[in-house]
């Protein structure tokens, strides 16, 4: 609690190395290659050089880290299926048998799922016990957890980047599974943006036309019910948001904090995202969005971000499935990078970069 009170709320997350992004920038226009040939992921490198503080990019070690937790607003009928699917799939990600975990094993990535609040007592193998509490409240009749909740969820979020940290990893990505989530992460950025709720609520894993409708409904009359517009971005978590969420955004101001580059999910990963830079101004610097997904909210959470992802494929899996296939993106892109012939080794004149005036 000390920790998030003394970084959070009282300071800015410290600037990214500027030299160290130049110094990347220019090992790329030494390759041989035309200037700025591998458009995005020279620049996605360089944020990952100014992040880390060198020039010298090692993103070997990698994981996703997946918060699971249930979400009481599923009492409402807002989703396809119930909780019960939560625990299934967190499940089978302690198996290591999930979507995401199957790509994570392609991309050369560890698997942490982590139980932040599911809606069990029952222990889950291969999955780390951070509980909270079980689920949240139904937000539509009263807020979802208390803000000392919310906090302790953001610690955990946090601690297990300082664990990451001290165990080796150079780069995590973020994962959630909980059903129900893409109604507490809709809720949370109309709150946080202002917008309307039909601008940033989708069908979610498949509602049809009256089922959306219920599920705006939902959240408008709770955003109107608790006053949320303009408030407190830790008072909009506690009260329309999730433990999961809670978690990612600890995810993310953990990055800030110990300089680990994270990667950005889906609508869920990017409202945490922006809770958290709305909490410690300057966090946004130490993320990379991966894609663009299929949620309505994601254009208003990336322009609010001011991100820029870099997979446009209408993916909507969830558990760090778009994350996960940035990494391989980004492997692909450093074999250039930490290896590729430069001007000098080829005996040719190095192209010049025009400075446009």
């Amino acid at each position: 609690m000390e920790h998030l009170e003394k970084h959070i709320w009282n300071e800015k997350a410290k600037a990214p190395d500027e030299a160290a992004r130049r110094r990347v920038l220019k090992n790329w226009d030494a390759i041989a290659k035309p200037i700025d040939g591998m458009g995005r992921f020279e620049t996605m490198t360089a944020q990952i050089g100014a992040i880390t503080g060198t020039d010298r990019i090692d993103i070997s070690k990698k994981a996703v880290v997946i918060m699971c937790a249930d979400n009481g607003i599923v009492e409402e009928n807002i989703s396809q299926s119930g909780q019960d699917v939560t625990i299934a799939v967190a499940r089978a990600m302690g198996m290591r048998q999930s979507s995401v975990c199957k790509m994570a094993k392609a991309a050369g990535a560890d698997i942490i799922p982590v139980d932040i609040g599911i809606n069990s007592v029952e222990p889950i193998q291969g999955v780390l016990d951070r509980k909270v509490r079980n689920g949240t409240n139904n937000f539509r009749k009263e807020p979802a957890m208390t803000e000392e909740e919310a906090i302790r969820a953001i610690a955990v979020g946090i601690d297990t980047v300082n664990e990451c940290r001290e165990k080796g990893y150079r780069i995590l990505a973020t994962g959630e599974m909980g059903i129900g989530n893409t109604t507490t992460s809709s809720a949370v950025t109309a709150a946080l943006i202002g917008g309307g709720v039909g601008e940033v609520t989708g069908r979610g894993a498949g509602l049809d036309d009256a089922g959306l409708e219920r599920k705006k409904r939902i959240i408008t009359e709770a955003i109107e019910k608790y006053d949320l517009k303009h408030e407190k971005p830790l008072r909009v978590l506690a009260t329309v948001g999730g433990l999961d969420i809670a978690g990612i955004a600890g995810i993310c101001i953990g990055g800030a904090l110990f300089h680990i580059p994270v990667v950005l999910d889906g609508v869920i990963s990017m409202a945490a995202a922006l809770l958290a830079e709305r909490m410690m101004s300057g966090t946004k610097d130490y993320l990379l969005a991966s894609h663009k997904g299929k949620e309505p909210a994601m254009a208003k959470l990336i322009g609010e971000l001011g991100l820029d992802p870099v997979i446009d494929a209408g993916l909507a899996l969830g558990e760090g499935t778009g994350a996960v296939m940035l990494f391989s993106l980004l492997d692909m892109a450093l074999e250039i990078y930490n290896g590729g012939m430069t001007f000098h080794d080829m005996k040719i004149e190095q192209y010049d970069r025009i400075v446009k005036t």
